[in-house]
């Protein structure tokens, strides 16, 4: 890996223990899987060297299951979507919004909440901020929609990333560098490796 290259592996956390509803912005607790399992993902993460967390409590649970020895810091842009007035509805009682493009669909505001677009907006720049900086890997451990977030930056766009499936507990492998003009330059790894039915 060249010195200007850094890591982001984005981990998603476990799953949620009420499952089958809307919970970006609710703070649920995670479902957390067997010691044996944890071991064998913390084992494929290795040691990062820097380590954020979305504040939310799933995150911080799973962050602390995987690196109990180590502290991290959390950053609240990297929060999941917000779905607004849609938040704790069962899934099955979803609004029918009709079939949309992948563009339509990212720029889609649920009532009261925010679009999948002004997400990405927010999330960037915390990848920014570590790109060139950041030696060796960054682990973030997030939500599905941070995971997108982070391949639109990759990808150049919010519509481009709607398509990706994200496991829990699946990692996606991002590297970027900065060119001449001081803009990052991505490089995909892998995206929802392994990860939690």
């Amino acid at each position: 890996m060249l010195p200007s290259t850094t890591e982001i592996l984005l981990i998603r956390h476990a799953p949620v223990q009420q499952a089958g509803f809307v919970t970006g912005r609710l703070d649920s607790p995670a479902q957390m899987p067997d010691a044996a399992s944890l071991l064998q993902l913390a084992q494929f993460i290795g040691d990062p060297q820097h380590l954020l967390a979305s504040p939310a409590l799933r995150c911080r649970q799973t962050a602390d299951a995987l690196f109990p020895d180590r502290t991290y810091q959390t950053d609240a842009r990297l929060w999941e979507q917000s779905f607004g007035a849609w938040e704790g509805m069962a899934l099955s009682q979803m609004p029918d919004i009709g079939v949309r493009s992948s563009a339509e669909l990212a720029s889609f505001c649920p009532p009261a909440g925010e679009s999948f677009a002004d997400m990405c907006l927010r999330v960037e720049p915390v990848l920014h901020e570590h790109i060139g900086r950041a030696t060796g890997r960054l682990v973030i451990v997030a939500h599905a929609g941070t995971v997108r977030a982070a391949l639109a930056a990759a990808l150049g766009g919010p519509a481009l990333a709607m398509g990706f499936e994200v496991a829990p507990l699946s990692c996606t492998l991002l590297r970027a560098s900065l060119d001449a003009a001081g803009q990052p330059v991505w490089s995909i790894g892998y995206v929802n490796h392994g990860g939690a039915a």
